[in-house]
């Protein structure tokens, strides 16, 4: 399939021959809530926890004989039964990371790139390239695209001097305090974010190498 190639004033000024396997698949949107759902599971810090009664401070004595009182008989104070004891059964740290095939995830991808393209929300821009970091002006040139509510992809260099990656600055720093936009380097691109955007605007250079990289 072909797109046009536009600059930041939305004028086309070529065209990009793009793979159909990667921008024009079959959508197969059952993957997206699996992909999704294995995406956030990864995230999860899973640190949350609570006391049992051997981890509650105090309650060591019992608080009264077992016999005579005509009161229940207790042992601790921090017996899951009294207020201020411990937990049954509470959350415990744990890992809720799972494995997913790789030819699923890229096949998730693919459809999603594919759905966006079919919907007429996929923007192939010459050069993303700012003069600064401005944020009013990273507006301007979104508004002129017609996608106020993007996700905004570019490359990144690696710099061999000190082993870094570059990333587009100018227009990172000036999306990051915009609500609805969000910067990518291309080699991180997923489902979520882009299903969480209405349009997606990829640099031509980044284009080139997600279908590189997505190729069947």
């Amino acid at each position: 399939m072909k797109v046009d190639i536009v600059d930041l004033n939305n004028e086309v000024t070529g065209e990009l021959e793009l793979d159909d396997t990667v921008f024009a698949a079959p959508v197969r949107e059952h993957l997206f809530w699996e992909v999704v759902n294995w995406q956030r599971a990864r995230r999860r810090a899973g640190t949350h926890k609570t006391k049992t009664r051997g981890e509650v401070r105090g309650g060591g004595r019992k608080p009264w004989r077992q016999k005579g009182t005509g009161r229940a008989r207790h042992g601790s104070i921090r017996s899951p039964l009294w207020v201020g004891g411990g937990t049954t059964f509470g959350p415990r740290p744990r890992d809720y990371s799972y494995s997913m095939p790789k030819k699923k995830r890229r096949a998730a991808l693919r459809s999603v790139l594919s759905m966006k393209a079919e919907q007429g929300l996929l923007k192939v821009v010459e050069d993303l390239n700012l003069p600064e970091i401005k944020t009013k002006k990273a507006v301007q040139a979104l508004a002129k695209l017609e996608t106020p509510r993007a996700l905004v992809v570019d490359v990144t260099e690696r710099d061999e001097s000190d082993n870094t990656v570059r990333h587009n600055e100018n227009l990172r720093l000036s999306v990051r305090n915009l609500k609805d936009v969000k910067y990518l380097a291309a080699e991180g691109l997923n489902v979520e974010d882009i299903l969480r955007f209405d349009a997606l605007v990829l640099s031509r250079s980044a284009a080139e190498q997600v279908q590189e990289a997505l190729k069947s």
